[in-house]
């Protein structure tokens, strides 16, 4: 069974058919494949959470727009502080830049990766009446969720990930010439070989209930 694609999230990437408007985020010719993507979509949400695993070796493979939209489009639904959607993303695709940020995450040679996604906080964008230090908070719980709902859905779509934590703000922040603080990058690609997810902790250890 085909599902079409909902219009709060693929509206603005893929528009209806027959019309162009150059304010969609990919306004492409390119065409996705819609098995695919119905199939990434009707996921079992505690399947992907299951079955996901770190991947640091990827293949020398490009991966698909469709999926990079797919990814994008994820990330955009995460939960943010009133709605504000205090964070950025920026797009990796030149080399020179991602070899940049290998020396600014420790130079960790993964971060190389075929998609690269430098995850920012902007508070600025957070219009509630808090101090500073709490709307700083609350974007880097938003650029944090809009990462995690992005991994997941990459997961989905046959990619793996690392998320990449022990970065250098300053240099990255040069690097992309931005003000905004990076949180997090998320690498991305097809898999080397499928690795199987490491036990995590009982729930009995990690559960503290409050009667």
């Amino acid at each position: 069974m085909l599902m079409s694609y909902p219009k709060d999230i693929f509206s603005r990437m893929f528009g209806e058919a027959g019309k162009t408007d150059h304010s969609l985020l990919y306004p492409k010719e390119e065409e996705a494949n819609v098995q695919e993507m119905d199939d990434a979509l009707l996921s079992n949400i505690f399947s992907v959470m299951l079955s996901r695993r770190s991947q640091r070796k990827f293949e020398n493979r490009q991966v698909e727009d469709s999926k990079v939209e797919i990814v994008l489009a994820a990330a955009d639904t995460a939960p943010t502080a009133g709605g504000f959607q205090g964070f950025e993303i920026y797009y990796i695709k030149r080399t020179d830049i991602k070899l940049k940020l290998v020396e600014a995450a420790n130079k960790q040679p993964y971060v190389n990766a075929p998609v690269v996604l430098v995850f920012c906080m902007n508070h600025d964008r957070i219009k509630m009446n808090f101090p500073q230090n709490i709307l700083r908070k609350f974007s880097l719980q938003d650029a944090t969720l809009a990462a995690a709902y992005a991994q997941l859905a990459a997961h989905a779509l046959g990619l793996s990930s690392i998320w990449i934590g022990m970065i250098d703000e300053e240099k990255i922040m040069a690097t992309l010439n931005t003000k905004y603080v990076p949180s997090s990058i998320l690498c991305l690609g097809y898999p080397q070989k499928i690795l199987q997810p490491k036990p995590k902790r009982s729930l009995m250890s990690l559960i503290h209930e409050i009667e």
